[in-house]
């Protein structure tokens, strides 16, 4: 069944993100302590937000004075003051501009492209919509000291409170960005890279260079990292909350980008992932299940429409599935430290069903080689 490979993937997660963490400490790895990390924050048109990321980011703890952190805004393809703002911040800009290779994937490929050359040990991405915590820095040098390949925080909404949509897009991170992570932290699988509040060796790099240019191209990243043998840790100490959009046009394009995003790489990648399972490389099996879990909107779909089947297999494996997905998301709220409004909202779920799979003639349309990057209306 095709939502098989999807339930066995929460199963494995959710019970993961629950088991208790491990009781042994990071060690400091005198070969990785780092002396250079720099911030990068691709930016497209962001005047109106970049001040406030590059002032939360300037409030963070430092983890040692010999450590040398410099915020880098990339100001990519802006009509805008982006540039100005961020310079104003105090940050240091760099503006790119090529009409031809537009998007995220293009902007983190020239910017780590020129800052390795700088001899930066290491840099941490953030969106230029973010606000973080103040102990960022520390939990990601933290890890990254004691030898991780890259890290990645807890990445959240800022703006839950916003619309019914916000809230609903506020559970799915919580289970999308906290629970899943953790999970695989549990398992030892590599933690993923979520987009947003991501670390990255300057080895890590070097080894496997940044040429994803996809409309997901955190996925796509990622799973290059994992076939290459690196892992990402999962620092569940900090946040990064990212405002979501709340209009219609800019919530329609942002969910059509990243389902759109991840179908295209579930073609690209599925055949290559299945044949490295198949010739003993067990690492490669949580990823392959991660790519075949539908976003759950429409993996609930599915399983609705198998549960009116009359056969009873299919509907008791569709009651089992259902109830897992139940299961998850309320764990992920619980273990995301959400309240009340968390699960109330959930009552509105089959709406935003149905409002998803309205939406799938754009999804499809995002998944094509040639989809352009289309930014986001906040």
């Amino acid at each position: 069944m095709v939502t098989l490979p999807g339930s066995l993937e929460l199963a494995l997660l959710t019970i993961g993100g629950v088991m208790r963490p491990s009781l042994k400490g990071k060690a400091k790895n005198l070969d990785h302590v780092l002396t250079k990390l720099a911030v990068v924050i691709p930016a497209h048109n962001e005047a109106a937000v970049i001040i406030r990321c590059v002032e939360s980011i300037a409030r963070c703890s430092r983890p040692r004075e010999t450590l040398v952190v410099e915020t880098v805004v990339i100001a990519d393809n802006c009509n805008d003051a982006t540039a100005i703002v961020a310079d104003q911040a105090g940050a240091r800009v760099i503006a790119r501009v090529d009409e031809n290779n537009r998007g995220k994937g293009f902007a983190l490929t020239h910017a780590f492209e020129k800052l390795i050359t700088e001899r930066f040990d290491a840099f941490l991405v953030i969106d230029a919509d973010t606000i973080v915590e103040a102990n960022l820095l520390t939990e990601i040098v933290t890890l990254l000291d004691a030898g991780a390949d890259g890290a990645q925080v807890k990445y959240c909404v800022l703006n839950p409170d916003a619309t019914i949509r916000t809230r609903l897009m506020h559970v799915a991170f919580m289970a999308m960005n906290v629970l899943r992570p953790r999970g695989r932290e549990r398992w030892n699988f590599s933690a993923g890279i979520s987009g947003n509040g991501f670390a990255l060796t300057r080895t890590t790099l070097e080894g496997v260079p940044y040429d994803a240019h996809s409309v997901v191209e955190d996925l796509e990243y990622h799973i290059r990292l994992v076939r290459s043998g690196r892992r990402i840790a999962f620092a569940h100490s900090t946040t990064v909350r990212a405002e979501m959009p709340t209009g219609r046009i800019g919530v329609q394009t942002q969910r059509a980008r990243w389902e759109g995003g991840r179908l295209r790489m579930i073609t690209e990648n599925v055949p290559a992932l299945v044949h490295d399972v198949a010739t003993g490389k067990i690492r490669m099996l949580e990823p392959l299940l991660d790519l075949l879990l539908l976003p759950l909107g429409f993996h609930v779909a599915l399983l609705a429409c198998a549960l009116s089947v009359p056969f009873a297999p299919s509907r008791i494996y569709s009651l089992a599935a259902l109830a897992l997905v139940v299961v998850h998301v309320s764990t992920a709220v619980i273990v995301s430290g959400g309240d009340l409004s968390d699960f109330a909202v959930l009552f509105a779920s089959p709406f935003y069903v149905f409002w998803k799979i309205l939406l799938a003639p754009q999804t499809v349309k995002s998944a094509r080689r040639d989809a352009a990057w289309i930014r986001t209306e906040r």
